[in-house]
């Protein structure tokens, strides 16, 4: 699909709805598993998956993929992402009609708002948190979950980026709700994590950042949690857009998202998770729950979607990215983040990737009295 995308994005290609392109192209990929591009496409697999296997997500590799990631406009993402910034999937209920609510009722102002913190509150709960704890998150995005979990919560949290952009903006927020004592931001990669943080804190969490770490630094990143996690009544909950075992190798060809969003991503599978959350903590860990939010995806790429339509304009971004000032050129550049939503959007409603959501416990913990 790489070359449809690029024939999309630069407008050599018209399609009516995206949706229904990627519809089709997912309901006969299985009959083209033994075509020419289907060979072509296990090579190139094979190549990346030598590449992260021999070379992985190392520290001066993933500062630059943070680069190409998220070390972009803060007011491109301000664009589409709802209030709080959470640049992950969304909780919908039936308060906002469940996850086809935009569909059959058409969307409303807050909705997406809403179904985000649901979320953050979702996974606090699931982390067990409560006043005064002391929460370790990888993956600050723009501080939407840290600052709820200070404000909401009263809890402390050390929350780390690699985006020098992601950093700024999470601390001007922070100082905005009056938490600077509470939440600490850290320019620093979670392989780094300092050694007075030892068994330092309550609870772990961390939101669609694995997909950054390489199957590689799996075990490396839960034995570091680990370490960082008090040995009695603590929790981790760590959620990840992933692929099912089916699908899953360690080893994953150079695709659109490869290509033009997230360099050297890589999906986990929930199992690829659990086997490492086992390894890398010595048996330190009781698996408490595992959840798909798949479902939910979908909804939330399309609410992006409609606003980055009525948000994003060229005079705005071309201040950040001057190489926008010609229309063609800004034109592209916004067909790239629809393609981005219609694709990721059809591969979660018909299964293709998945999105779980995992707790662990230390052993013996209880997670709810029952006797």
């Amino acid at each position: 699909m790489s070359t449809v995308s690029e024939a999309y994005m630069i407008g050599d290609i018209e399609v009516s709805s995206l949706k229904n392109a990627m519809d089709l192209w997912l309901e006969n990929q299985s009959g083209m598993e033994d075509t020419l591009s289907s060979v072509i496409a296990r090579v190139s697999s094979a190549v990346s998956g030598l590449y992260n296997s021999f070379l992985g997500q190392t520290r001066s590799q993933a500062r630059l993929n943070a680069i190409a990631s998220y070390d972009q406009s803060n007011e491109l993402f301000k664009a589409f992402l709802s209030a709080e910034m959470m640049y992950s999937c969304a909780l919908w209920s039936d308060s906002e009609g469940g996850v086809r609510g935009d569909l059959e009722d058409g969307p409303r102002p807050g909705d997406l708002e809403a179904a985000q913190l649901r979320k953050i509150r979702h996974v606090l709960n699931k982390a067990r948190v409560k006043p005064g704890n002391r929460i370790l998150e990888f993956g600050s995005g723009w501080g939407g979950m840290a600052i709820e979990a200070a404000r909401t919560y009263g809890c402390e949290v050390d929350t780390l980026t690699l985006s020098i952009e992601q950093k700024s903006l999470a601390e001007e927020r922070v100082r905005a709700a009056g938490l600077e004592g509470r939440v600490r931001v850290h320019l620093l990669d979670y392989r780094e994590i300092p050694a007075e943080w030892e068994k330092a804190f309550d609870a772990f969490v961390s939101i669609e950042m694995l997909e950054h770490v390489g199957a590689k630094h799996y075990n490396t990143y839960f034995k570091l949690v680990d370490f960082a996690l008090k040995s009695h009544n603590a929790a981790a909950v760590v959620s990840a857009s992933t692929f099912p075992e089916s699908r899953y190798t360690g080893y994953q060809a150079e695709d659109f998202m490869r290509r033009y969003m997230w360099p050297n991503s890589c999906l986990p599978s929930a199992t690829a998770l659990i086997t490492a959350a086992q390894t890398g903590s010595s048996g330190r860990f009781t698996l408490e729950g595992v959840e798909n939010h798949a479902a939910h995806y979908p909804r939330t790429l399309r609410e992006w979607g409609r606003r980055l339509d009525r948000n994003l304009s060229q005079d705005m971004i071309s201040k950040d990215y001057p190489g926008l000032r010609e229309r063609a050129d800004y034109d592209a550049f916004k067909r790239k983040w629809h393609y981005l939503f219609a694709y990721a959007g059809a591969g979660f409603a018909k299964g293709y990737i998945t999105c779980h959501m995992l707790t662990f416990i230390r052993p013996n913990d209880i997670p709810v009295r029952c006797d």
